[in-house]
């Protein structure tokens, strides 16, 4: 990583809930690995990353009797979980989520994985559909800000087998595929990003990443029912107001921009429950990329 990274306009806190386990899935197997991976991501400009730690404590100090350091999901109670998503749906920020329903992908194997410099190809792989999103967010605000793009911070949240040596030589190689080698739904603005601007951090040493969990986990809430019991879609469909749009208006289109789903719902066989929060967001109706068609 380099010590003297270049400056940088916008800021993205990346977590995820559930795990990228393909060899047995719920609820197809039992045991199994989660029956979703969903990744989010928080954007904020740079001038607010200072904001952020305060942003956190605001929200801890609406629960009483809170005893965590850190603010995490899945360990508050349904009242303090809508009341979190009730003030991040206040904040400047902008939120993504990319939701894979891995039923359909039991035991795949990525006939590309030798080629990509990861271990985690499929994490890697949602990294991509995610970054397609943020990157052209942050292209065209700094754009619409500046006259010009500007760089993007990346914060990932730690997790087992992840480092900086291979998502850093991820994207490397997709940086010389020059477009999407697996799905034209979107490409990556490389004008932003800088490898010297990402960064991998454990979840408790950034307020931001914390931010990222409560989106990611209320995604995870609304579609899962194998691990955390029946479906509740109350506390994603709070976050509304602040899922990115395309373009970034009232009239801005969510579903697949701001909530991209994987695979279609159509061949993700969904139960109604699980796809409640989907329709809610537009699907199955969905945003498409059009320079992606380009290339």
């Amino acid at each position: 990583m380099s010590n003297n990274p270049p400056e940088y306009h916008y800021v993205a806190y990346i977590d995820e809930a559930g795990d990228d386990g393909l060899r047995a899935v719920k609820p197809l197997s039992r045991p199994g690995s989660s029956e979703w991976l969903i990744l989010s991501a928080v954007v904020i400009r740079a001038d607010n990353q200072s904001k952020v730690a305060e942003w956190t404590e605001q929200i801890k100090a609406e629960f009483r009797n809170h005893q965590r350091s850190d603010i995490h999901f899945s360990g508050l109670n349904p009242a303090k979980r809508k009341r979190a998503c009730e003030m991040m749906a206040d904040l400047d920020a902008r939120y993504f989520v990319v939701a894979s329903n891995k039923k359909n992908m039991q035991g795949y194997t990525n006939p590309f994985a030798g080629k990509i410099p990861s271990r985690n190809w499929f994490y890697c792989w949602m990294t991509r559909l995610l970054l397609e999103r943020v990157t052209k967010f942050v292209l065209d605000k700094s754009i619409a800000d500046h006259g010009e793009a500007k760089k993007l911070r990346i914060e990932y949240s730690a997790r087992g087998g992840l480092s900086y040596s291979q998502m850093h030589a991820y994207y490397e190689w997709m940086k010389l595929k020059k477009h999407n080698p697996f799905l034209p739904w979107g490409r990556i603005a490389w004008d932003v990003m800088d490898p010297a601007l990402l960064y991998i951090y454990p979840h408790l040493e950034r307020e931001g990443l914390q931010l990222a969990d409560v989106v990611a986990s209320a995604f995870f809430k609304a579609c899962d029912k194998h691990d955390t019991g029946a479906c509740d879609p109350t506390f994603a469909k709070i976050l509304k107001p602040r899922m990115a749009r395309e373009p970034d208006k009232k009239r801005g289109q969510i579903s697949g921009f701001g909530v991209k789903l994987m695979p279609s719902m159509r061949k993700a066989k969904l139960d109604p429950d699980q796809a409640a929060i989907f329709r809610h967001y537009g699907y199955p109706s969905q945003w498409w990329c059009p320079e992606a068609f380009n290339d």
